[in-house]
């Protein structure tokens, strides 16, 4: 997905730091076109200085000294005329480009299609704000599958899915911390096993019902606002935006931006996808950068994963090359790629037009290279087909946390990863175990296994031992990969932390609850990674940062990464 890298540099069509100000101009000569149609007139200095000059009368007496003053003013008046001349001209071509500037801006927003954000039931909560006010962004990045259109046909793959639905066979999610010290960008593999939630099509009222299947598959449930929905059933993180781009888009895009440095460390050949390089480094771009993009089968060990991992090389380079590089200055090459950009995306109303993709741009931009980190879901063989699909990992949940959190997960600033903030510390509850409403819920269970039975009651007959007289066993089965404790609302928190504490979880299980969980007070579900025994089992309750090490993490300031190629792949 070409657009993803544009974070640091262009988004939409913004430039790289110094190349923004033609479009700059634009938004601004729209945004005086708009004041003045509402009534109120802004005349240049340059108009009104000259005319009042022009119009004065002279100072002084009449007399004989009159005709010597009017002659001795002659040049001046001349002047004056030049300058009234001059003003008009800069006027009038004001108005000429605010015009074209206007025309350009309703051109690029009629290039953006938009989309429905979230097709779900149930919506996670936005994050609390910061001690500033400022909240994190999350945004899921799509990469479609598409074979729909005569231009994505032309590019390859599978064209026996000509006429179906589209998948989503590149996720990424994108976190920006409140502060935009840091920036972190989690891939899933397509063919991650999830539950996709209940989603309702905006267009036709079609409803799909919850099921179980791999994750590249959601986008066809009406479209990527149930993409968005199932991310935010399997991680808990509320998604404020999305992206989305076409196999056509992606080729546009890299030949806007004119390259990305990419490596290999020895000759690689997929007739899948199509690529071909030869062995060290080489610019790609076009075609050839849609085809690394796709590439599986020539990286690594020829499963998604490789995939991810060459995909992140490719977003890390294009970072590096939009802050370092001086091309996006050159207003042709700006306006190429406003044009690739906003033809190219799918976006939800949220950014639903290019003073939008713009702003967040230069939001983007703030994030040094440095403290930008790639990473990819911790997964597991999924038991139902090991050799094909995963599932998460207990260490992805740890990983959510973090995003959830919104601590930096390369465990650098205030709050940083398996440590407490000290500018935050965790609160005291002060509320009597006693008076603590507790609903233990099974989630032991999966799309491969059943639930062990009555587990919700073994973990609520201990929690009664230990003082929570208000606990109950609720009847509801609530699969899920590891075990939470979900609170009301802020002033609750302390109250599942507490629990937490009891039981031997780590704190980052407490989370609060999804919108539309008309459960009262808090609720615990045992997880799959707590199948046995009364307290949270020690293995499972691994270091925030121990998640990171099995994401593969890869920094967007690593100019020496260089794809590993497959052995059956070479030539």
């Amino acid at each position: 997905m070409a657009h993803e890298g544009e974070g640091e540099g262009s988004i939409g069509g913004t430039a790289a730091d110094g190349g923004s100000a033609a479009v700059d101009t634009t938004l601004r000569l729209t945004a005086a076109r708009e004041k003045g149609a509402r009534g109120t007139t802004t005349v240049p200095a340059q108009a009104t200085a000259p005319e009042d000059a022009a119009s004065s009368p002279p100072s002084g007496g009449g007399g004989g000294d009159g005709k010597r003053r009017h002659a001795a003013d002659a040049p001046k008046r001349k002047s004056v005329r030049v300058l009234r001349w001059t003003a008009i001209g800069v006027s009038a071509a004001l108005l000429v480009t605010a015009g074209g500037g206007y025309l350009y801006y309703r051109h690029l927003a009629a290039n953006i299609t938009k989309d429905a954000l979230n097709l779900g039931d149930s919506k996670v909560k936005k994050s609390e704000p910061n001690a500033a006010g400022q909240h994190p962004l999350n945004i899921l990045l799509l990469g479609s599958d598409s074979r729909n259109t005569k231009e994505d046909l032309k590019l390859g793959g599978a064209r026996d899915t000509v006429g179906d639905k589209e998948r989503a066979d590149v996720q990424m999610l994108l976190h920006v911390s409140a502060d935009r010290s840091n920036m972190t960008v989690v891939s899933i593999p397509r063919d991650t096993r999830v539950t996709i939630p209940k989603c309702t099509d905006n267009e036709d009222g079609k409803v799909y019902p919850e099921t179980s299947d791999i994750i590249n598959t959601s986008l066809s449930h009406g479209g990527p606002g149930c993409t968005v929905a199932t991310w935010e059933e399997l991680t808990g993180i509320h998604i404020d935006h999305f992206m989305k781009v076409s196999f056509s888009g992606v080729v546009d895009m890299a030949d806007a931006v004119g390259g990305v440095p990419v490596c290999v460390r020895d000759n690689v050949r997929d007739v899948k996808s199509g690529l071909k390089l030869t062995k060290g480094s080489h610019t790609i771009q076009g075609e050839q950068a849609l085809q690394w993009l796709r590439t599986r089968h020539g990286f690594e060990d020829g499963s998604d994963i490789g995939r991810t991992h060459a995909q992140h090389l490719y977003m890390n380079s294009m970072i590096r090359e939009l802050k370092a590089s001086a091309k996006l200055t050159d207003p042709g090459k700006l306006r190429s790629l406003a044009e690739a950009a906003t033809k190219a995306l799918t976006v939800d109303e949220g950014l639903g037009s290019p003073k939008k993709l713009y702003d967040l741009g230069n939001d983007l931009k703030r994030v040094p290279a440095s403290r930008t980190t790639m990473t990819t879901m911790p997964r597991l063989p999924d038991p139902r087909n090991p050799l094909a699909h995963v599932v998460p990992a207990p260490a992805a949940e740890q990983l959510w946390a973090l995003l959830r959190e919104d601590k930096p997960v390369d465990g650098k600033g205030k709050g940083k990863a398996g440590k407490k903030d000290s500018a935050d510390p965790t609160p005291t509850s002060s509320t009597p175990k006693g008076e603590v409403a507790v609903t233990v819920r099974n989630g032991t269970g999966s799309a491969t296994a059943a639930p062990v039975p009555g587990r919700a009651s073994v973990i609520a007959e201990r929690l009664t031992s230990l003082g929570y007289q208000q606990t109950r066993a609720d009847t509801m089965i609530q699969p899920q990969q590891t075990t939470t404790i979900s609170y009301p609302d802020a002033a609750a928190k302390p109250d599942a932390l507490a629990l937490a504490k009891s039981l031997g979880l780590p704190a980052s299980a407490a989370k609060q609850a999804k919108a539309g969980d008309t459960a009262t007070g808090l609720v615990l579900v045992v997880g799959a990674d707590w199948k046995t025994g009364t307290r949270y089992p020690k293995s499972a309750a691994k270091n925030p940062e121990d998640a990171l090490k099995s994401a593969d993490p890869m920094k967007a300031t690593d100019s020496k990464a260089c794809m590993k190629v497959n052995p059956n792949n070479t030539w």
